[in-house]
This record gives C-alpha cells, sequence and structure tokens, in this order.
C-alpha cells in the first residue's frame, strides 16, 4: 500500500512504555498514540529520541508500528524513525513503513563512523532508495548533529533534493540552530521543514515551515496546535510565547524522562515513568516538582484516564 497524504502540523514522537518486564508495552502505546491524536497532534513520529527508538530492536518497531495500524491509527498519519548505522536494518525498517502505508521515514544520518563525506551519506541514501524502490516511499531527514555527530550539510540536502525530488520530501532540525532553518526554508524549495522544539514553530511557519516535531508535544500539543492554526493571526505571538514558555520549563528537566514522568503523574501510572538502560528514570520528588512547576507557572494539567 503505497503512502499517502502530506504531513504538517504538530507531530508527537511518541514516547515508548515499557511494562514491568522491561518490553515494550503495545497496550500503553497504543493508547498514548490515539489519546495525542484527540489532544491536538496531525501526526505521529515514533522512534525517534523521545521514543527511545536506539533502544528498541527492529523487531520491536516493526511490531509496534503494526500495532499502532491494527488499532485503527491512520497510517497517513505516521512517519517512523528508521534510521540506524546499518544500512540493511535502515531499508528492513524502510520497507516496513512503507509496506503498512506509513506517510514517511523519518532517517537519522548513518552516525558510527566519523566524519562521514557529503558523498558518502549521498552513497547511503542512494542505495536506500534503491532499494526500497517504491512510489511511496517519503524519506524525512533527521538532523540532530549534537546526538548523531553527523548532520545534513545544505549542500547535501540540495543534491537529494535534486536527484531524488519525489522521495526526498523534508527534514526535522533539532540543532537548535535557527540560522541552519532559516537557511533551508529560504534556500531549499519546496522542502517540508519542522524545527525540532516549539520555540520556533512559528518563525518557521512564517518563512513556509511545515510544523513541529517536538518532545513536548507528548503533553503540550493542544498549545503548539494554537500556533500552527493561526500563526497569521494577531494572537499567534501570545501562543507563542506561551508554548515557548513552556518549553523552557520543560527541558530544564531531562525530556524523554520527563515527558514519560508526567504522563505517569498524571495517569497514576508508576510504569510509564520507567526508561531503557542506559538512562534511568527520573526520581520521584523531581516528578513531584517537575509537575507541580509547570502547574503553577503554566496552569499545566493532563487529563486522561489512568491506565488499568
Amino acid at each position: 500500500m503505497a503512502a499517502t497524504g502530506q504531513l504538517e502540523g504538530v507531530i508527537a514522537p511518541v514516547v515508548t512504555p515499557f511494562g514491568e518486564d522491561g518490553t515494550a508495552d503495545a497496550k500503553r502505546f497504543v493508547e498514548q498514540a490515539q489519546w495525542l491524536l484527540e489532544d491536538g497532534c496531525t501526526g505521529l513520529a515514533p522512534f525517534g529520541t523521545t521514543s527511545e527508538g536506539n533502544s528498541l530492536g527492529l523487531d520491536e518497531r516493526m511490531e509496534l508500528l503494526e500495532e499502532l495500524v491494527d488499532a485503527g491509527v491512520d497510517p497517513a498519519v505516521l512517519m517512523p524513525g528508521t534510521g540506524t548505522c546499518s544500512l540493511s536494518d535502515t531499508i528492513t525498517l524502510t520497507q516496513h513503513a512503507v509496506d503498512i502505508g506509513c506517510a514517511g521515514a523519518l532517517v537519522l544520518p548513518p552516525f558510527y563512523y566519523p566524519n562521514p563525506t557529503d558523498d558518502g551519506l549521498f552513497r547511503y541514501f542512494a542505495e536506500l532508495i534503491e532499494e526500497v524502490g517504491d512510489d511511496g516511499l517519503a524519506l524525512y531527514l533527521y538532523h540532530i548533529p549534537q546526538m548523531s555527530g553527523v548532520g545534513y550539510s545544505i549542500d547535501l540536502i540540495q543534491r537529494l533534493r535534486g536527484e531524488f525530488p519525489e522521495v526526498v520530501a523534508g527534514l526535522k532540525d533539532s540543532s537548535g540552530d535557527w540560522s541552519n532553518m532559516e537557511r533551508i526554508l529560504t534556500e531549499v524549495p519546496d522542502f517540508d521543514l519542522f524545527p525540532g522544539s516549539e520555540s520556533y514553530l512559528l518563525a518557521g511557519l512564517k518563512l513556509g515551515g511545515a510544523g513541529v516535531i517536538s518532545a513536548v508535544a507528548n503533553v503540550n500539543a493542544r498549545a503548539m496546535r494554537r500556533v500552527f492554526d493561526n500563526f497569521e493571526s494577531e494572537d499567534a505571538e501570545a501562543f507563542q510565547a506561551s508554548v515557548t514558555a513552556f518549553r523552557k520549563t520543560a527541558q530544564s528537566y531531562p525530556l524523554v524522562q520527563g515527558m514519560k514522568a508526567l504522563i505517569a503523574h498524571y495517569r497514576n501510572d508508576p510504569v510509564w515513568a520507567d526508561v531503557r538502560a542506559p538512562l534511568l528514570p527520573m526520581p520521584e520528588n523531581e516528578i513531584r516538582e517537575m509537575a507541580a512547576r509547570l502547574a503553577r507557572d503554566h496552569d499545566f494539567v493532563l487529563r486522561f484516564t489512568a491506565t488499568t
């Protein structure tokens, strides 16, 4: 089944719950994904950084993705992370995403070998695209050089767009470097840029950006959606100021652990706070502190039924 639709708006990199035995918990995962779509998300990007994607095996990723679709989540709103160091593994994950109809695949660069050249990175993507060989393939590059050690240069983006204009659809920029985002927005036409932080959402939209893919969308998508839906209105700056302030508070805590801790707190479900090694969960006193601070400073509360 070919991918359909065009991804834009507020996209959440869905956090991955782990059960008491340490395995990925499909029931909780699906429940959270469905709630996110009800809470304002226009799309979901599982298996990225916030999802602890690099701590998940190939089978786990594919099984969780199938659980989402089997539960009724439209694959046209899904952009799973499929990038790995291994080209063959990336092909496997990307082919699977295409086969079940996902709208796109979010692809890290191969990140083990130091200082790969643009030629080497181009070859990696050319072989990926050739091996998948499907008209439904849409790739979104994942630029997070402070974590991966490898970034996407403007020259490489333009080269990939020039060679594969129907496949290389966009980029998530989690570098935190607005000047890089601005340059992509102005120098790479017909290319969907998603900042990795909502702090840049309004500025990106004003230059033709596609939306945002943010860790904090796991708990604050509704506020981000107000920015996206009203970015040309007189209220846009105030809406943006609100999500920027919330982000500043949220990222003063570890984002992966913090998002899961808030869900655990408001679902009254401690299992949600678990993370996979080498990460460690937030201490209970820090969870309470974070929830209280967000409630006090941002009038924040999550409303959903606790997992049974």
